[in-house]
């Protein structure tokens, strides 16, 4: 309890040194009186119901939510990034660290304005040689971002560039499987160039003779394959076409792929000689295209096709617009209902039969698509909901999956007794990518 003492003065209204309030005037005391009486009040405040402040003393400081512009981490190793023009060069020509530490120097001499033939002439490294370098230290870049193994990547410290380079036009996943397969096999420069391009043109090969007993996600198949592909080039028998199978049965990897190279060596039965023509007749295609850059602005007539996610499965197939016209002077496309993703694509020749009911389905990643070549990018399928009747057994067809769509060949849903599909698949399509020219010129087709 806590005790309060005040004193309050007590001043008289009948002083002589008042004012009256006569004519509505209100009377002021002009002098205090002599002597006040004090009084005494007493306030009681329970300690448990202190005054409480409402500020904190210690107000927590405030966030900085600005974010500063951040520029990309310099590929220059951190104890190169104070030298001068003339340091870098010294460097370059006298070799003074490892090729993939250095190689970024070049890189940034040129960005100072010094040329190929200038930095060919003070360090003695050529131009080839200087974009094999830069290019090389790039693509152990991805492998080492993709890949923790300190052994693999350690292997290429010295005189990995030139292995490096071949595999460049390879993606990231197949860069890391080609890697492991080089120094397994400790292959040269010409090896690494021969594997890269059997890995890119084995999906090209697909229907011919023998394609369906090679791995394409092991390096080793599409090499051994390329191998298999010359021999029968070669007379049966000869020494050239026993020479090539030995070669092909030695990259090989998978155990199915080196039965069929030992079958080739030893002798095979009739008929699996038929079982192959067989294979080879009843292959069909389907376009698996990459879309160009302005492509679509420079197309003379397009297709505009609903848009629909993979993921959500049967209902929005269904839900989506049938017809799409285009009328009037300007041609303008109108729907027969409201739809929220629309996509703008060449009018390739595969569809050209698209009347009503096309529709393109976007998947996440390839690899859940494509039987082969998963490149980790997303894909866009175009499908005729018109032609849903499971007619060809070596057409493709869009069915449902568990986790939404897929794609299913017409044999399999003919044996699994399903007559009815979702749409026929007229075409494949991948997204534009600058650091994909060769597949955008190469004639990519699946079955």
């Amino acid at each position: 309890m806590l005790s309060l003492t005040a004193n309050i003065l007590k001043s008289s209204i009948f002083s002589p040194f008042t004012q009256s309030t006569t004519h509505g005037l209100y009377t002021n005391p002009i002098t205090r009186p002599d002597n006040p009486a004090p009084r005494t009040l007493t306030v009681t405040v329970s300690a448990s119901r202190k005054p409480q402040n409402m500020i904190p003393k210690n107000p927590p400081p405030r966030q900085n939510l600005y974010q500063p512009f951040r520029p990309p981490a310099s590929p220059i190793p951190p104890k190169f990034r104070s030298l001068d023009s003339a340091g870098k060069v010294e460097i370059l020509a006298g070799r003074l660290a490892l090729w993939f530490e250095y190689a970024p120097l070049i890189s940034s001499l040129y960005s100072e304005g010094l040329t190929p033939p200038n930095i060919e002439e003070l360090t003695g490294i050529s131009s080839i040689e200087q974009n094999r370098l830069i290019v090389g230290a790039k693509v152990r870049d991805s492998i080492v971002e993709s890949l923790h193994e300190p052994e693999l990547i350690a292997a290429f410290d010295t005189g990995g560039a030139e292995l490096l380079y071949e595999i460049r036009l390879l993606s990231t996943t197949q860069r890391v499987a080609a890697a492991t397969y080089i120094i397994d096999r400790n292959f040269d420069s010409k090896g690494a160039q021969d594997l890269a391009r059997a890995i890119k043109d084995y999906p090209n090969r697909r229907g011919d003779v023998g394609w369906l007993d090679f791995d394409y996600n092991l390096p080793g198949d599409c090499l051994s394959y390329m191998y298999y592909r010359q021999s029968r080039e070669n007379k049966n028998p000869s020494e050239q076409r026993t020479s090539m199978l030995q070669q092909a049965l030695e990259a090989a990897e998978s155990e199915k792929a080196k039965n069929k190279l030992i079958k080739e060596l030893h002798g095979e039965k009739e008929g699996d000689k038929e079982k192959e023509k067989e294979e080879e007749v009843k292959a069909i295609k389907i376009p698996v295209v990459r879309l160009k850059f302005g492509e679509v602005a420079g197309a003379s007539s397009v297709v505009v096709l609903p848009v629909c996610k993979a993921e959500e499965g049967e209902k929005k197939i269904l839900e989506a617009p049938m017809e799409i016209k285009a009328g009037g002077d300007f041609k303008v496309v109108e729907a027969e209902k409201g739809w929220k993703r629309w996509v703008v694509l060449p009018a390739w020749k595969p569809m050209a039969v698209i009347g009503k009911g096309g529709v393109a389905v976007s998947f996440r990643d390839d690899r859940k698509v494509l039987p082969w070549d998963g490149k980790e990018e997303p894909l866009l399928v175009v499908a005729d909901r018109e032609r849903n009747a499971v007619e060809a057994d070596d057409g493709y067809y869009l069915v449902t999956a568990e986790n939404g769509l897929k794609l299913e060949k017409g044999s399999a849903l003919k044996a699994g007794n399903v007559n009815k599909s979702l749409g026929m698949v007229l075409l494949v399509v991948r997204p534009p990518r600058e650091d994909d020219d060769d597949w955008q010129t190469s004639n990519e087709h699946w079955d």
